[in-house]
């Protein structure tokens, strides 16, 4: 199990598996805030869904609408465990803040320096510390051989 130290945003314990890319999510008109779901047809997560899972993008494309459709997701209890950055992201982390506020539902933000990032792949258990440690068990380690 690798034990990566992240910069907390948003304290709190999430655990999960990794749903992973490097290439910058949008939120507004890229995800489904009602289902969870990928939606943008040019994104290598197109598809997937973020709900209960540990997202791990670089940052989020573009604007202030990122919040908005992030307070839906939390509203509509489909929002992802927790969040692992590349880069501070005010907007990511405004509408999380803003969900705490208004229902007392969030989830942990914590980034990481960008060489430790790209160490955690889409399937990988991620578990997000209050301390802002993250600590990732490789997908390969969590498939076992029968007894």
């Amino acid at each position: 199990m690798e034990r990566l130290t992240g910069r907390v945003l948003v304290a709190g314990e999430a655990s999960g598996t990794a749903l992973a890319t490097d290439v910058p999510l949008s939120w507004w008109g890229g995800l489904n805030p009602l289902t969870g779901e990928v939606i943008d047809r040019r994104h290598p997560l197109c598809g997937e869904r973020i709900t209960g899972r540990v997202l791990v993008f670089p940052f989020a494309r573009g604007s202030s609408s990122t919040s908005s459709a992030m307070l839906e997701t939390l509203r509509a209890g489909t929002a992802p465990a927790a969040i692992v950055n590349s880069e501070v992201d005010p907007v990511v982390v405004l509408g999380d803040v803003v969900a705490d506020a208004l229902w007392g539902k969030s989830f942990p933000i914590v980034v990481l320096a960008e060489a430790d990032f790209r160490r955690i792949q889409t399937g990988d258990r991620v578990t997000v510390q209050r301390d802002g440690t993250v600590l990732v068990e490789p997908a390969e380690a969590l498939i076992r051989e029968p007894a």
